[in-house]
């Protein structure tokens, strides 16, 4: 594990390891979450940023190729065919580096997860 990660407190630091361009796209999808999620809290996670609400709302990361987004499995399930132009796993998004951010979906998808999360906080 990269050790400068591993002591990572805040997305702001997370964020400032990367290249400008980079950085520009993460506090992109971070402000777009924030948007989606007024009332989330953000915290660093697995060595990754992550906004909880009610529970763990979603995760996001840059890796060498892609942004990582981690909306859980109901998240990416639940959007399954919008998603599907992207490479993924069960509850994980891959966006290609070179590419805009789908950000229209990725307001749909947060907003999802913060109702599903308020819900299961009042046991419906």
């Amino acid at each position: 594990m990269d050790k400068t990660r591993s002591n990572l407190k805040t997305i702001d630091e997370y964020i400032a390891l990367f290249p400008a361009d980079i950085q520009k796209k993460l506090q992109l999808l971070r402000r777009t979450i924030h948007a989606a999620a007024p009332h989330a809290t953000e915290k660093i996670s697995y060595q990754m940023p992550a906004f909880y609400l009610e529970g763990n709302l979603v995760y996001f990361a840059a890796f060498k190729d892609h942004f990582g987004f981690f909306p859980t499995s109901s998240g990416r399930a639940n959007f399954e065919k919008e998603l599907s132009i992207y490479p993924g796993g069960k509850g994980t998004v891959q966006f290609p580096l070179d590419q805009p951010l789908p950000l229209e979906l990725i307001t749909r998808i947060v907003k999802f997860r913060v109702a599903e999360n308020l819900a299961k906080a009042k046991g419906n």
